[in-house]
């Protein structure tokens, strides 16, 4: 297959980690890729690193530009499918018409309601797929309207990396200056309200009063920023948590962490936790949005409702008991390869642009 896929997104989130792992795995599994982004966006320059070819559209009027891109390339190429990973290649897309040339799929994370205008309800009826990454999201569309024979859950997924060596993590604990004896919590994510961070900043006095040597990374930037910092301060908690910002070598995060902590207000499916969770890191996870496919109570992590006490409580538990640390390690790290490997995401991504393809041709 020749699939053209498409990502205006000018920042670096979960959904273009994906977008990546898509595109390596269909080029790995013989198909034909090509990626429209914005220029100089970090999906253009990660996946061009990655030998996959990037067309880059001028960031000036991006999606009118990238409309008249795609009139080009679907106009030159013999492309079979258009995979659209964002709303904003969506508007472009449909501006191009390119629905009329070629199905289109429309990767969806967020379980909010879709738009009620008309531009957005047309742009809605030109996609032939839309691929959810989570039952919740699917029922979101549903409710939406959308017809469940135009849905298909592709459940998102992430690599299984080796386990983190002592010589890894003693490196990574160096880098963040991390002292052997302390106990180090991490979160990666970006810092907006539904993230929850400030659940896990505000649990630390209550965690601290116990065990003075925990201390919390927060990896990741966003607007709630300086609302975190102003947090910290307030509680005093300036030599127990660490804000490094965005940060390139996220590996370097997940090897320092003793815990991995995801206080999630609403979560589409959350890579970051199974990011952890595949390097067999113990986790306290909210089951909110779609987590709750993800996580199950005391099996594969502690689960707790976000709020910093409950948070405080799980973290507490995990800090006292290193064969409960362990066993839902080891758990988590199974319930990943059996469920959400990004090899398994490519294989199901391949069987459902076949099952579109089957379709377009019988209309």
């Amino acid at each position: 297959m020749n699939i053209l896929f498409a990502d205006l997104d000018r920042e670096w989130r979960g959904g273009q980690s994906q977008a990546l792992l898509t595109l390596r795995g269909l080029r790995g599994a013989g198909h034909h890729v090509q990626l429209l982004a914005a220029a100089r966006s970090p999906i253009a320059t990660r996946s061009s690193a990655a030998g996959i070819t990037v067309n880059e559209v001028p960031r000036f009027a991006l999606r009118f530009s990238a409309a008249q891109s795609i009139k080009k390339l679907l106009a030159n190429g013999n492309f079979h499918l258009l995979h659209i990973n964002e709303p904003h290649a969506l508007t472009a897309a449909w501006l191009a018409g390119a629905h009329h040339r070629l199905p289109l799929l429309l990767s969806r994370r967020i379980g909010f309601p879709l738009g009620k205008s008309w531009v957005s309800r047309a742009r809605y009826r030109a996609v032939a797929r839309f691929l959810p990454n989570s039952k919740a999201v699917a029922q979101s569309l549903i409710d939406c309207g959308i017809d469940p024979r135009r849905i298909s859950v592709v459940h998102e997924g992430v690599e299984i990396p080796p386990l983190t060596t002592l010589e890894q993590r003693n490196a990574a604990r160096r880098q963040w200056k991390i002292a052997e004896s302390d106990f180090l919590f991490g979160c990666v994510s970006v810092l907006v309200p539904e993230k929850g961070q400030r659940h896990l900043v505000a649990a630390m006095p209550t965690l601290r009063t116990a065990f003075p040597n925990a201390r919390l990374l927060l990896a990741g930037d966003g607007p709630t920023r300086p609302e975190l910092a102003s947090l910290i301060h307030q509680l005093h908690q300036q030599d127990a948590v660490l804000m490094p910002g965005f940060v390139q070598d996220v590996a370097a995060v997940y090897a320092a962490l003793d815990a991995f902590v995801f206080p999630s207000e609403f979560e589409g499916l959350g890579t970051a936790l199974q990011s952890a969770m595949a390097l067999a890191l113990p986790c306290v996870s909210t089951s909110r949005g779609a987590l709750g496919e993800v996580v199950r109570h005391n099996e594969s992590a502690l689960v707790a409702e976000p709020n910093a006490q409950e948070f405080a409580t799980a973290m507490q538990l995990l800090m006292l008991d290193a064969a409960l640390r362990r066993r839902l390690g080891d758990a988590a790290r199974q319930e990943v390869q059996k469920c959400f490997s990004a090899e398994r995401m490519v294989v199901n991504t391949i069987s459902v642009y076949e099952e579109v393809l089957r379709v377009a041709e019988k209309s």
